[in-house]
């Protein structure tokens, strides 16, 4: 068991070994989330991930840009095969109506995640505030017997009551009505 009041040894990168396990059990939890993808979820990934790239935007211009040469007639013994276009409209459009699906898919994916992170951070953010109201409920519990005058700072009476998180959320939501009410006007 550590000595808690032992400073935090660095490990070899020097970075302090809590922060290290804390990598290493984030990157473990990303490759476990990665490996419990459907196989649905890695190909929409992939298709989105391609589709993303230069290299897509390159086959595209290269294709579409070809088939506008070619149908406008500027290159000799190549017959034209849609004077009209209309056929490059659907192909466009169909092909648009299938990325923009995948790109739906990646993105909710990448809301759900994100969801799960901002939970882990509020979690986070509220053990912490427990953690530092009980701290300064000490610490002027420790001043006020030494005598020592900031303990009779009206703020930490304040600081030292537990935060509501539903409370303060209800007084977000009740500001930010108000404020678009008043915007509003």
């Amino acid at each position: 068991m550590r000595d808690e009041s032992a400073p935090v040894e660095p490990s070899s990168h020097g970075l302090a070994q809590v922060v290290e396990r804390n990598i290493r059990a984030l990157l473990l939890r990303r490759q476990k989330d990665e490996g419990s993808r459907t196989w649905q979820e890695r190909a929409a990934d992939r298709i989105t991930r391609f589709t993303g790239s230069i290299t897509f935007v390159c086959i595209h211009l290269l294709l579409f840009g070809g088939w506008i040469a070619v149908n406008l007639g500027w290159i000799p013994g190549l017959p034209r095969f849609d004077r009209s276009f209309v056929v490059l409209a659907m192909v466009a459009s169909v092909e648009a109506i299938f990325l923009s699906t995948f790109v739906l898919i990646t993105q909710n994916r990448m809301a759900a995640m994100a969801d799960k992170r901002a939970d882990l951070d509020l979690q986070i953010s509220l053990l912490a505030e427990h953690e530092v109201t009980r701290l300064i409920t000490l610490v002027t519990g420790i001043a006020e017997r030494m005598g020592i005058p900031a303990a009779s700072d009206p703020e930490l009476a304040e600081l030292s009551k537990d935060v509501a998180p539903e409370k303060v959320m209800d007084k977000m939501e009740a500001n930010e009505r108000a404020f678009s009410t008043k915007s509003a006007t």
